[in-house]
């Protein structure tokens, strides 16, 4: 249990309290490692708190002051943690974006605040900054980078490396020896922690600033539900622009000292996780989805008696696992099996994927498919559900360790009111809540009406205190025949199979639902090369019937799901991948349903028209940022 100063919200409500108490009581303890060219290398609380120090005095002689920003771009390093945090001392906005934005896309952030500075990783995001400058789209001033590599020769004004920015801060602090008390003493709690950006599933997305009381709220409250602990070993590998990530690897790893752990690049994850073994872990579905798919394929291509030996222990241990999820005992030598299993088949599997000493492992973006959910808790990992959103510092809902639901998301954390509007609408309150959008007084005034985040999620809360989410409220329709439905709950029950990637369900006025699907690549192209399926493309393959076959399960399974009139009757497989480059998706892949229907409208009206196959010209956006077409014949699939 932590310390009264760890949690008490009047000591540590500022991020400079905490950075002060974490250098100054725990100043050996490890606060980062970061791993670079194979290796992994330790910084203490103290060093941390220096680094931090040194850019934040370095920033301010560049001009961020409160109500300035700086814009944070590139995977996770430990540099640009550094950089946010340095940030949040000076009381200015630390922006970050993801590493895979497009020049459109920042080019909606430089028009929100004025951006006096950069902190970029690398050549490739020193590039985009500079290409708006030549564009004249934005005036950042200064550009700060990490990586050097390929910077050498570039003479840019304003273009510094972080050892140049923290040299010129260090020299600072050196001269008043007042100037680091002051650094961790200035901002208060409503003082600005983070500005992030609404996923923009309905437009351009929307500014949130969440102040340091906010995020420090959240991170209490979730500590309290039993979500982490003290001293946790995480891996920082989320998008540094998405709110789960700022709330573990900044927000409580702050409170409660985490050890963050960032990795060599996101291609190395994997082999990193392995090495670090954290003791936390925090995925969306498709990764766990992903990793099960991984761990199914090596089963595989395996020797005979290894099969035979994995499928012994696992099916027992999900059916054991599936009896405990309906409130059924298991039989006498369950117990026995369960440590013959983890000695011989769980426990070596969970080491191989860096999972051996996960104490607290949840799932959270969207709903999970029951498979995966109950495969990992057989695994022996007590995999549970989180329900947030950025307006509330991502924290709402946790299930607890004793009462996990496949239906439910958990009661609502410590700290966090939550009440069902007369429509059906999740209403929040707490001290994680932000104060309102960005710079929009009216979208502000209707997301906090009445004093309560209006969420936009449909659902209800059970007898007991448990909460269940059934999807945005904006996406409740009706069918021609009044029929009421919610796409998004059909389509994420649709890619609980791990060979859909993503869906969209048409519907809404229609006599009948319907479904466009995009294939797992990855998942689908395992199976073709194990089942001897040739393909030479994903268009190619998305188009076999064998893969056609596997779809039609996940249809089946859905249709068992819900009552006739909402049953899926008809399904095209497209021959691309839904994409946040060609705005379909959004960068934490939420659909964007009216790009997607105004763009695939042959598509869907050929759902409904009884053509057994349409025409479709689909645009891709490749690597390079050229715009080509995807152009193929495909068949209207009855289910």
């Amino acid at each position: 249990m932590a310390d009264g100063a760890t949690l008490h919200s009047s000591a540590g409500d500022t991020i400079g309290e905490l950075l002060a108490r974490n250098a100054s009581s725990h100043g050996s303890d490890v606060a980062l490692r970061e791993k670079e060219r194979g290796i992994w290398k330790e910084t203490t609380w103290a060093e941390y708190a220096d680094e931090i120090l040194a850019c934040a005095a370095g920033l301010e002689q560049l001009g961020v002051k409160p109500g300035k920003a700086v814009l944070i771009l590139g995977d996770n390093r430990a540099r640009l943690y550094a950089g946010m945090l340095a940030v949040s001392l000076l009381g200015a906005y630390a922006m970050p974006a993801y590493p895979g934005a497009t020049l459109e896309e920042l080019q909606h952030f430089l028009g929100e605040v004025e951006i006096v500075a950069a902190i970029a990783e690398d050549q490739e995001q020193v590039d985009k900054i500079l290409e708006l400058r030549d564009a004249g789209a934005t005036s950042i001033a200064h550009i700060i980078y990490d990586e050097a590599r390929g910077l050498g020769f570039y003479e840019v004004d304003g273009l510094m490396s972080w050892d140049h920015l923290t040299e010129v801060g260090r020299h600072d602090l050196n001269e008043d020896p007042n100037l680091r008390e002051e650094f961790l003493k200035r901002a208060k709690p409503e003082d600005p922690a983070i500005f992030l950006h609404s996923s923009g599933t309905t437009g351009k997305p929307k500014g949130i600033v969440l102040s340091q009381k906010n995020v420090l709220a959240a991170a209490r409250n979730g500590h309290a539900a039993g979500a982490f602990r003290e001293k946790e070993e995480i891996l920082a590998y989320l998008p540094m622009a998405w709110v789960g990530d700022y709330a573990l690897t900044v927000a409580a790893a702050l409170l409660l000292r985490f050890t963050v752990s960032v990795p060599e690049r996101q291609e190395t994850v994997v082999r990193d996780m392995r090495e670090i073994a954290p003791t936390f872990y925090l995925a969306a579905p498709r990764s766990w989805d992903q990793m099960l798919t991984t761990i199914q394929v090596g089963i595989e291509n395996s020797t005979w008696l290894k099969k035979k030996v994995y499928h012994f222990f696992m099916d027992r241990a999900i059916a054991a696992e599936t009896r405990k999820l309906n409130g059924k005992s298991g039989g006498a030598l369950e117990g026995l099996g369960r440590i013959l299993g983890e000695a011989i088949v769980f426990g070596p599997i969970k080491d191989q994927f860096g999972m051996s000493r996960l104490r607290n492992a949840f799932t959270g973006g969207e709903a999970i498919g029951e498979d995966t959910f109950v495969f990992y808790r057989a695994l022996g990992i007590k995999l549970r559900q989180l329900y947030g959103q950025t307006e509330n510092s991502a924290i709402n809902a946790i299930q607890s360790a004793g009462e996990v639901r496949l239906h439910t998301v958990g009661k609502p954390a410590p700290g966090v009111e939550v009440k069902i509007a007369d429509d059906g609408e999740i209403l929040l309150r707490s001290d994680s809540v932000f104060d309102g959008y960005f710079n929009k007084p009216e979208a502000t005034a209707e997301a906090l009406e009445g004093g309560w985040l209006h969420t936009g999620d449909a659902g209800y809360l059970e007898d007991d205190g448990h909460l269940v989410v059934l999807g945005r409220v904006s996406e409740v329709m009706h069918t021609a025949g009044g029929e009421r439905y919610v796409p998004n709950y059909i389509e994420n029950r649709l890619k609980f199979s791990p060979y859909i990637k993503d869906a969209a369900v048409i519907g809404a006025g229609l006599d009948e639902l319907t479904a466009m699907v995009c294939v797992d690549f990855e998942a689908v192209g395992h199976w073709a090369e194990v089942n001897g399926v040739p393909y030479v493309s994903y268009a190619d393959l998305s188009q076999r019937d064998e893969v056609a076959a596997l779809l039609l399960e996940a249809f089946h399974r859905v249709n068992k799901a819900v009552t006739e009139p909402l049953q899926l009757k008809r399904f095209v497989s497209l021959p691309k991948e839904f994409d946040p480059d060609d705005g379909e998706i959004t960068r934490t892949r939420k659909l964007r349903r009216k790009v997607v229907q105004e763009r695939y409208a042959d598509v869907i009206a050929a759902l409904y028209d009884g053509s057994k196959e349409v025409h479709v010209s689909a645009q891709v956006t490749y690597e390079t940022g050229e715009v080509g077409k995807v152009e193929r014949s495909l068949p209207i699939r009855e289910v």
